[in-house]
């Protein structure tokens, strides 16, 4: 697809006709189907890429993982891989009923922020400046999936979460301890898979090996820069002024904290700087 119908679609998934859309791609599911759902940019790329590998065995370029894990729409052919003939399935939309079983991977609004706003101006969807951005990002327009706070409440507090059938797991908590986080989703669906296993899943996948991949099948945003991004942990305390954070705070600074992330500490030292991860979705 060209640079010209990605724009396009991109401003289309903004209107009402999205919604007949996503009923279209909304089927096709089976009880033992498990999606990955998160806001865009919260780290469901490397996700993705590391269960692609535990699951399979082998480690996969993009095109291949976006088979074994599909977007919404694109799972009629998806291999299962999970028990009772489950497939994984990546979605980007807020909850909807017809999810039955879902991981749910949220990052910091304020790094989101940043990664969304590169990701976009690399593809010439946002015009602006980084300032105007924001105020887009907090108000819910600068995508078709609504505000960062609204995605949060809407699987948070989804029937799937009451139910006991919602994972909610912080990009932060992946990247901090990687292979106890993957041992817990895998528990969760009810796969069992050995430690070294998960180990040498995240070797195969480092930074410098995601960018490897990336040169040898190139995304969208790689013709204006990069689709793996180096993601770092409160990465935002040296991006974003005291007003951007004050504004975001403002309005995600419930669902922030609902999730452990500290508000109001505008100038604090990060608590877990560490060395960057992949940060990347489509």
């Amino acid at each position: 697809m060209s640079v010209t119908l990605h724009q396009l679609s991109h401003k289309i998934s903004k209107t009402p006709v999205r919604i007949p859309v996503q009923w279209l791609r909304h089927r096709g599911f089976t009880q033992s189907d498990v999606f990955l759902g998160s806001y865009p940019r919260s780290g469901s790329t490397w996700l993705r890429f590391l269960l692609s590998e535990i699951l399979t065995g082998q480690s996969p370029e993009f095109s291949r993982t976006n088979q074994l894990i599909p977007d919404v729409g694109k799972h009629s052919g998806a291999v299962a891989l999970l028990p009772k003939n489950g497939r994984l399935i990546k979605t980007h939309e807020s909850y909807r009923p017809e999810y039955k079983k879902a991981v749910y991977l949220v990052r910091d609004a304020r790094d989101v922020v940043s990664s969304e706003y590169a990701y976009q101006t690399s593809l010439g969807w946002f015009k602006g400046g980084f300032d105007d951005y924001v105020k887009c990002f907090v108000r819910g327009t600068v995508d078709g999936y609504g505000s960062w706070q609204d995605h949060v409440s809407s699987w948070v507090n989804s029937p799937l979460a009451r139910g006991g059938n919602l994972l909610v797991l912080r990009f932060e908590d992946l990247r901090r301890d990687t292979v106890e986080t993957l041992s817990e989703i895998c528990d969760f669906m009810a796969v069992e898979i050995e430690r070294d296993v998960i180990k040498r899943a995240i070797d195969n996948n480092s930074l410098e090996k995601m960018r490897e991949k990336e040169k040898r099948n190139p995304q969208r945003a790689s013709r204006e820069g990069r689709f793996v991004r180096s993601g770092l942990v409160e990465g935002w305390r040296g991006k974003l002024s005291e007003e951007q954070i004050q504004m975001i705070e403002r309005y995600a600074g419930e669902a922030l904290s609902r999730l452990g992330y500290s508000c109001g500490e505008m100038t604090a030292t990060p608590s877990s700087p560490g060395a960057p991860v992949v940060s990347a979705s489509a």
